[in-house]
C-alpha cells in the first residue's frame, strides 16, 4: 500500500504524539523500588515480626496510593534466629532488594547488619534496640529507642514516681537486648539512689521455670520487679508469682508488649503491669486512630507497638528516599550512600514519635512513655490513677 504525502504526514504526527504521550506517562511513573522486610513470622517471637511486617505493608499501600515512586514489599521469615535471618537476607538479595526494613529482633539484626554493611545495602530496623546493631555500621539505622535509653528511662521513671521501691531485677544474661537494658538500668538506679534488693538471671535454656528467681525476689522484700525481657518469659514469671501469692508491681520495657496475646496465659495476671513503649493504641490523635482502624479492619486485632514501628519505618524510608532523590533505576549501593547522606538531616512525625531525628551513628532521638495495663488495655498512669 502506498501512502500519499498527506497521509504520511498524518501518520508521522500521530506517531510523534504517541511517543510524547508515552514519554509523559513514563515521566509520571517513577518506577518501583524493591523494599525487603525481615522478621520472625513464625516461632516464639512471631507476634513481633508479624505485627511489624503488617504495619509496614499498610504504609506501603498508602505510599503507593499517593502516586509517584512505588514500593514493592517482600517480607522474609527469620524465625527470630540469627542464622535463619542471614538466609532470609540472602533471599532478598537474590530478589534484587534495594533497601531493607529489618530485622525485627536484636540478635538476628546484629548478624544481618554485618552482611548488609559489607554489601552496602541500607537497613532500617523497626525494633532491634541494641547499640550493637548500629555500632560501626554507617548503613544501619533504628526506629526504636536504644537499650541504654530504655534502661535509663526506666530508672528515671522509678526514681521520680516510686523512689522508695524495693526493686528486684530478673533478666536474660545470654541475650544482648536484655543484658544491655539491665546494665544501663543498674547504673542509673545506683546514681539515682534506688534500692535494688535482688538480681536474678536466666538463659534461653532455662526460661520455662522461674520459681527460684520469683521466690528469691519475694524473700528479699521486693515490691517492684523490673523485667527487661520479652513477653513470653515474662508471662511465665507472672504466672509463677501468682501461684505463690507474690504480688509486686511488675515493670517491663518494649519487649513486654504482646503479653496480653500470649496463648494459654491468663491475661488478668497482667493487670497493673507497667511498661515503657513509644506507642499506645488508645491514643486519641487522628493519625493513631486511623492506623488502629485500618489495622483492625485488615488483621482483626489491635496493633501493638511493633506494628507501629513497622509502619513508621516504611514512612521514614519513604521520606529519606524522597529527600535523597532516589529512583528505582539506582543500585542498592547507590541508594545506600544517598540515604546515609540524608538520614541525619530529616525529621519525621510518626506513630511512635513526633519530630524523630537521627544521629549519624544511626540512633533515633525520641522519648519513651510509661503505660500501665488496665482492663486489658494500655493507659497512661495518670489515667489509671483517676479511675
Amino acid at each position: 500500500m502506498k501512502l500519499t504525502c498527506k497521509k504520511l504526514v498524518s501518520f508521522l504526527l500521530v506517531a510523534v504524539m504517541l511517543v510524547a504521550l508515552s514519554a509523559a506517562a513514563f515521566a509520571d511513573d517513577e518506577g518501583t523500588i524493591k523494599i525487603g522486610g525481615i522478621g520472625p513470622l513464625t516461632g516464639a517471637a512471631a507476634i513481633y515480626g508479624k505485627a511489624a511486617m503488617n504495619g509496614a505493608q499498610i504504609a506501603v499501600d498508602e505510599i503507593n496510593a499517593l502516586g509517584g515512586v512505588q514500593f514493592e514489599f517482600r517480607a522474609e521469615d527469620d524465625t527470630g534466629v540469627a542464622e535463619t535471618s542471614v538466609n532470609a537476607y540472602n533471599a532478598l538479595k537474590d530478589w534484587g532488594v534495594q533497601a531493607i526494613i529489618g530485622t525485627v529482633t536484636t540478635a538476628p539484626c546484629i548478624s544481618v547488619s554485618a552482611e548488609a554493611y559489607n554489601d552496602r545495602i541500607f537497613m532500617l530496623t523497626p525494633s532491634a534496640s541494641s547499640t550493637d546493631v548500629i555500632a560501626d555500621k554507617d548503613n544501619m539505622y533504628q526506629v526504636c529507642f536504644t537499650d541504654p535509653n530504655q534502661g535509663i528511662a526506666s530508672a528515671d521513671y522509678m526514681a521520680e514516681n516510686m523512689p522508695d521501691a524495693q526493686i528486684a531485677i530478673i533478666y536474660k544474661n545470654d541475650d544482648a537486648y536484655s543484658q544491655g537494658i539491665r546494665d544501663t538500668f543498674s547504673s542509673e538506679a545506683k546514681d539515682k539512689g534506688l534500692n535494688v534488693v535482688y538480681e536474678g538471671t536466666f538463659t534461653e535454656d532455662t526460661q520455662t521455670d522461674f520459681s527460684v528467681q520469683v521466690a528469691a525476689a519475694q524473700d528479699a522484700g521486693a515490691d517492684m520487679v523490673f523485667l527487661p525481657i520479652y513477653y513470653t518469659p515474662a508471662s511465665v514469671i507472672l504466672t509463677q508469682a501468682n501461684a505463690i501469692g507474690y504480688e509486686p508491681t511488675f515493670f517491663g520495657v518494649d519487649g513486654m508488649d504482646g503479653i496480653l496475646s500470649v496463648e494459654n496465659f491468663d491475661a488478668s495476671l497482667a493487670e497493673d503491669v507497667m511498661l515503657l513503649t513509644p506507642f499506645s493504641a488508645d491514643a486519641e490523635d487522628e493519625r493513631t486512630q486511623n492506623f488502629v482502624k485500618t489495622y483492625n479492619d485488615l488483621y482483626g486485632e489491635t496493633p501493638n507497638q511493633f506494628a507501629a514501628d513497622g509502619y513508621d519505618a516504611m514512612y521514614i524510608l519513604y521520606e529519606a528516599l524522597e529527600e535523597a532523590g532516589c529512583t528505582s533505576d539506582m543500585s542498592a549501593e547507590d541508594i545506600c550512600e544517598a540515604l546515609i547522606g540524608v538520614m541525619p538531616t530529616i525529621s519525621v512525625d510518626g506513630l511512635t514519635g513526633e519530630g524523630m531525628t537521627w544521629s549519624d551513628t544511626g540512633e533515633v532521638s525520641k522519648a519513651p512513655m510509661a503505660v500501665v495495663i488496665k482492663d486489658g488495655v494500655y493507659v497512661l498512669p495518670e489515667t489509671a490513677e483517676a479511675e
